[in-house]
Order: structure tokens, then sequence, then C-alpha cells
């Protein structure tokens, strides 16, 4: 093997750190938050540290020089083990009239509380929500207060908590019948999961609408910059510590019921992470099944974040998934086509 050269030197040395932290990033979804805090960072941090390694491989590749089997191997295993971060197709199938049509959507309290300066923005979302006609839709930080408009499109709703709760609102829209409801209480916290089960041909099955616990940073990588290190990491340690609870209250309540069953929401977190396997368990990832390209879900300026999910048991088919690009929020509203199994 050929001698290096002082840049090489340096961007070998490169290569192995970035190559490392990768592999503590494997750890991530396979240990809980409340025994290595600091793992939790690591899961953010993996699509740049894929893409470190995918620059490395190929700069060595191009170079004929065997130490792109490094990073290569490693790519290789993140794959099986994280599962990939970029689904190898650019085209999404479009959802069939018959299939059931679910959307989940955060919808920043329609700007009801001014984070723009457009005032039409509310309308804007319900004009949307009219077009793409889902059959039920889980709203995270609803408005009462569009309660009007959108019960003109569907019989069935939910709106949780109650008025003297002070917490952040959600919705359940249905064109099915709602047979009952119920929420699985947080403590501490102003977020809240809500569930409806709703009659579906001939069967039932029961929708959970997830918001998990805010990570509280300003979507802006320079505005995370000037933050003080220490701080930051302290809050977003505390907010994936309850995160890491809410998911485990959510996979015991799960646990108790025969339903079909679908898990919709904002998880403010994404797919690498423990919290994220937590609430998954079995379930099937609609973007996993039929998504396309990146599938950002989150409008953090320069980096791709998905942290808003739909999970399906396996006696539906997954037949579609969508991603939107509206800029309504700062979430961007995920929809999937979803098929029960006749054999299930």
């Amino acid at each position: 093997m050929k001698k290096l050269s002082f840049l090489n030197k340096v961007l070998l040395t490169l290569n192995y750190g970035i190559a490392l932290l990768l592999c503590v990033a494997f750890l991530a979804p396979y240990i809980s938050v409340k025994t290595i805090p600091f793992l939790s960072i690591f899961s953010l941090s993996v699509p740049l540290l894929v893409l470190g390694n995918l620059v490395f491989c190929l700069y060595w590749l191009l170079r004929s020089n065997k130490r792109f089997l490094l990073s290569a191997t490693l790519l290789l295993l993140g794959y099986f083990l994280l599962g990939s971060f970029l689904q190898f197709k650019f085209s999404e199938e479009e959802i069939r009239a018959d299939d059931l049509k679910i959307m989940s959507y955060n919808a920043r309290g329609f700007n009801k509380n001014n984070w723009s300066e457009d005032n039409t923005i509310g309308d804007q979302i319900i004009d949307f929500i009219t077009l793409e006609n889902p059959d039920i839709i889980c709203f995270q930080e609803f408005s009462r207060i569009r309660n009007r408009q959108l019960k003109k499109q569907y019989k069935y709703q939910f709106i949780a908590p109650n008025f003297e709760a002070r917490k952040s609102i959600q919705a359940i829209y249905s064109q099915y019948p709602i047979v009952s409801t119920g929420e699985v209480p947080f403590k501490n916290t102003s977020n809240i999961t809500s569930f409806a089960d709703i009659a579906y041909k001939k069967d039932t099955i029961r929708i959970y609408n997830l918001h998990l616990e805010s990570l509280k940073v300003v979507p802006d990588i320079d505005a995370i910059s000037n933050e003080d290190s220490s701080k930051l990491y302290g809050r977003i340690t505390k907010s994936f510590k309850k995160q890491q609870e809410q998911a485990q209250l959510i996979k015991e309540h799960r646990s108790n019921i025969s339903y079909q069953t679908i898990v919709c929401g904002d998880f403010n977190n994404n797919q690498y992470s423990n919290v994220y396997r937590t609430v998954k368990g079995n379930l099937q990832d609609t973007f996993d099944e039929k998504g396309a390209a990146y599938g950002r879900t989150y409008n953090f300026k320069y980096y791709p974040v998905r942290i808003d999910f739909i999970l399906a048991d396996d006696r539906f088919q997954v037949t579609a998934h969508k991603n939107y690009d509206i800029q309504l929020s700062d979430h961007f509203p995920v929809m999937a086509g979803l098929r029960l199994r006749s054999n299930k």
C-alpha cells in the first residue's frame, strides 16, 4: 500500500473518527435513553454520519485505496442495523380510492398564535384537507376553532383533551363511525396521546394519535450553534427521557388490545432512536414500505428530518405512502394507503 501524503493522513484520521461515531450511533436504537442519555444525540446525527462515511468511501475508492473498505463495511452494517435512510425510488404510488387513506399532520395550531404573518394559513390547511380528502386524519397541535369547518367534511370526530386541561390539543376526524375514544395520560408535560376505535368494513380498528415530548429546539442550525452547548444538551436529553417514558406507556397500552392498530403522529424523534423502536415494535412503517427518497416531515433548515410517522400492524397491507411539501406549518403532512388483509 502506498505511503500516505500528509493530507491523506489527516483525511484518514477524520475517516476513523466519523466511522467510530457511526458505530456509536448503531447502538442508539437498542439502548434506552435512561441508560446512556448521550446516545440520543447520535441518533439525530445518523444522516450526517452516513453521508460522511459515503464521501470517504468514494474518496478512497477513486484513489484505488483499500481503505474504502472501512466505511463501505460500516455502511453495509448500518443498512442491516438501522435500515436505509433513503428509499431508492423517486416517485410515489397513487393511493387508490378503495384503500383506507389515513393522514397525520402537526398543524401548529392552524397559525392561531400567529407564528406566520400569513393570516390565511388556517384556511389554506382546511382547503388542503378538503382537496386530499383522507378517510381519517390525526391532527397534532389542533385548534378547536377549526372544528366547525372540518365537521362539514367529517361526520365523526374526537378532540382531546377537554377544555379544562392545559395540554396541547389533538383531534381525530373520520369518515367512519368512532365507537369509543380515550387518552394515554402523560405526566408533567403538555403533550398527550389520544386514541379512537373506528368501525371499518365490519372490523374495529384502533387509531393512536401521538404527540411525544418536544425537544424545544429552534429549527435553525445557526440558532443552535449560538446556544450554550451544556444547556442545549441538558434540555435535549431531558426531553428524550420523557419521550422514552411516553413511548413505554404507549407500548404497554397497545399490548392490551386485539384490534387492528394504526399509530400516527409527531414523535419529535427520528427513526434511528430507541423511542421510535419502542413505539414501533412489530408495526410496519408505511414510509419504509412504500415511501420515496428521504421523506422529510419537519422543516429543519438545511437538515432533512423524518419525525412524523404512520405505523400499521401486519393485518394491513401498505399500498402507498405520500409525503407532502406544503409549508403551512413547521411540519409536513404524511398520508398512507392501507388495505385490510383478508387472510389475517
